[in-house]
């Protein structure tokens, strides 16, 4: 969410016809940083809020969204790498850095995996992915929540 933010926040700019120092200017007052990779999520919304009343009106639908995995543990995988994103354990969000994640850690193991963990069907494996980044929720500090 974070790099989507960065993006609105150059495409409003552009919109407005702000060049980067007045960009970098802008950021300063509204969040006390003049740099946008070192602002929180929040602080990004605080300069689209800012743009926003500048005039800044970004177009509707504009990034096409994933559809979501069919299978629910799949989903459930993507839920678990949302999470270790936010709590900052993993660098690369959504289903790319899954991907590449999955790649890393169990190809070898495997032989081979598929391109993307939607196409993924076997029950097992996916089982051992997830088992694999409850493991490192649980090293992140995580709360996963207690099921009944």
């Amino acid at each position: 969410m974070t790099r989507a933010l960065q993006k609105l926040i150059h495409a409003g700019c552009r919109e407005l016809g702000l060049d980067e120092d007045t960009r970098r200017d802008l950021q300063l007052q509204v969040t006390g940083k003049p740099s946008l990779a070192a602002m929180t999520e929040p602080e990004l919304e605080q300069v689209v809020a800012a743009l926003r009343k500048r005039g800044f009106r970004p177009s509707p639908g504009a990034a096409p969204r994933r559809k979501a995995a069919e299978r629910g543990d799949v989903r459930f995988a993507h839920v678990l790498w949302g999470k270790l994103h936010r709590a900052g354990a993993v660098d690369k969000a959504g289903a790319a850095g899954l991907n590449a994640f999955i790649r890393a850690r169990f190809e070898q193991a495997w032989g081979a995996v598929p391109i993307d963990i939607d196409a993924m069907r076997d029950g097992q494996q996916i089982a051992t992915v997830i088992e694999a980044l409850k493991a490192m929720c649980a090293r992140a500090g995580i709360d996963l929540g207690a099921r009944p």
